[in-house]
């Protein structure tokens, strides 16, 4: 079975930042979904959507600002992975980060604020058992480490 990644986002106003996450699973080959259901406002949905993915190779990337209920209340319900990746919010100083750090005991998902870090964790996590994802996240690494390169021989010359 070939797996995908599902970016739920807790409101269409994700949308922007949940496209370049999605662009990087795109360079690196990987199936997407957006969704978008909130925790607070309608938890039902997400419990729904959760329900529809049970049996399915999944990775989740949550993408949720200010208070961000969404990536906990996923991991709680679920099995499968869960990357909270929350839109970095100049309003706030960056501290409604801490929303997506300090959640309750037994939560296991993890949290980046990249989206190409989003993208390449979850590409990593479904390369499990799949050489051929893993053979595309080597060239996606390898590109990275030509650029450095050609930046350091840019600038000596």
């Amino acid at each position: 079975m070939e797996g995908k990644v599902v970016i739920l986002m807790g409101s269409k106003n994700d949308i922007d930042f949940s496209r370049e996450i999605a662009k990087y699973l795109e360079k690196l080959g990987v199936k997407y979904e957006f969704r978008v259901a909130s925790a607070h406002k309608t938890p039902k949905k997400v419990l729904e959507i959760l329900e529809e993915y049970e049996g399915a190779e999944v990775v989740y990337i949550t993408v949720a600002g200010r208070s961000n209920a969404l990536s906990a209340f996923v991991d709680a319900n679920t099995t499968k992975p869960v990357i909270a990746c929350p839109p970095y919010s100049e309003k706030f100083s960056g501290v409604d980060i801490f929303s997506s750090l300090r959640v309750p005991s037994g939560i296991g998902s993890v949290v980046t604020i990249e989206p190409e870090a989003a993208a390449i964790a979850a590409a990593k996590i479904l390369a499990i058992g799949n050489p051929k994802l893993t053979d595309k996240i080597r060239e996606y690494q390898e590109s990275k480490r030509k650029e450095i390169e050609e930046a350091d021989r840019a600038i000596r010359i």
